[in-house]
């Protein structure tokens, strides 16, 4: 899997990239720009929640629906699903089939090249980025044996950098496509994009993720299997938990904690811009150092400042 994120505050300012990583094989595996070595061998089994979106068997569908299904429990904005973004982000998906990669960037001249960049890419397809007087765009990108769009986007959730892109509260826009390799990979892209606006959650206002009284949340996360790496020298870690406000601000944290309800806050690693395990300002994250135990119900605490703005919270959310 992968993501990149990119914005542009005025005609005048060059897009810059905010986040750029990769992430191959959910579960393990590995993967890099030119080339994935192959899939996983196995797949967890489906589980939907009451209330959940319908499958449809197609897995860019499942994807987009999976990704407004969480964001609506988040509180954030469902996503408009745009006919020439879809473009864009199915073109990628054939790009990264017909060449065997995992990767953000196209190389001209290979078969299935629509743009080298995510703009690039956007533009070609007819959404127009380049001449607007403001954009925000993001790419998140998954490669694994599983066909479900469900799977591939609840997994893309679940690493954390990708969460970033996901859960950006300014995004307006989305298109996904997907792409099988029969036997092997099938490569979902899910490109989000907003224009002319900035309008979020407001300022200094944040939602957290697993959201309040979420049930059924995973206990674990494979932190190598995600690249850049966030936890270095570890794999399995707890699962991530994450505060996101508005592209443009900036999320300071003064603590942040989680702990079994009763117990002591677990040690965890804190993702932040300001700690420089982050590449963006708007959201930071804390990764338990162990698995979560199942069945349990955790205790968040967040105090902290977004874009000058005093912010508390506290929730909870209870393991599978």
């Amino acid at each position: 899997m992968a993501q990149e994120f990119i914005m542009e505050k005025s005609r005048l300012t060059l897009a810059a990239l905010l986040v750029s990583s990769l992430l191959a094989a959910c579960g393990g595996g590995g993967g890099d720009t030119t080339a994935a070595t192959g899939p996983t061998t196995s797949t967890p089994p489906l589980i939907q929640e009451p209330g959940a979106p319908a499958l449809t068997g197609n897995t860019a569908t499942d994807g987009y629906n999976w990704f407004n299904y969480r964001r609506a429990q988040l509180g954030l904005s469902t996503l408009t699903r745009n006919s020439l973004i879809d473009t864009a982000a199915q073109g990628h998906s054939d790009y990264q089939r017909l060449n065997r990669t995992i990767t953000h960037s196209q190389t001209a001249g290979q078969p299935g090249f629509t743009g080298v960049s995510l703009t690039d890419r956007l533009n070609a397809a007819g959404y127009k980025l380049t001449g607007t007087s403001y954009y925000a765009a993001g790419e998140v990108i998954s490669a694994t044996t599983s066909g479900s769009g469900f799977y591939q986007a609840e997994e893309l959730i679940t690493a954390i950098y990708h969460r970033f892109v996901i859960f950006e509260p300014v995004f307006r826009d989305i298109g996904t496509g997907a792409a099988t390799i029969p036997g092997s990979y099938t490569y979902f892209t899910a490109d989000f994009a907003v224009l002319n606006t900035r309008s979020g959650l407001g300022t200094g206002k944040i939602v957290g993720y697993p959201f309040n009284n979420q049930t059924n949340v995973p206990v674990n996360f494979f932190s190598d299997s995600e690249s850049p790496d966030p936890v270095p020298n570890q794999n399995e870690v707890g699962y991530p938990i994450s505060v996101h406000a508005d592209q443009g601000s900036t999320v300071t944290v003064q603590s942040f904690t989680v702990a079994p309800r009763g117990g002591s806050a677990l040690a965890t690693r804190l993702l932040s811009e300001a700690a420089g395990t982050a590449e963006t300002s708007s959201a930071a994250a804390i990764v338990p150092l162990a698995p979560l135990k199942s069945a349990t119900t955790y205790d968040v605490r967040f105090s902290g400042t977004v874009s000058g703005v005093a912010v508390t919270r506290n929730w909870s959310f209870t393991t599978k």
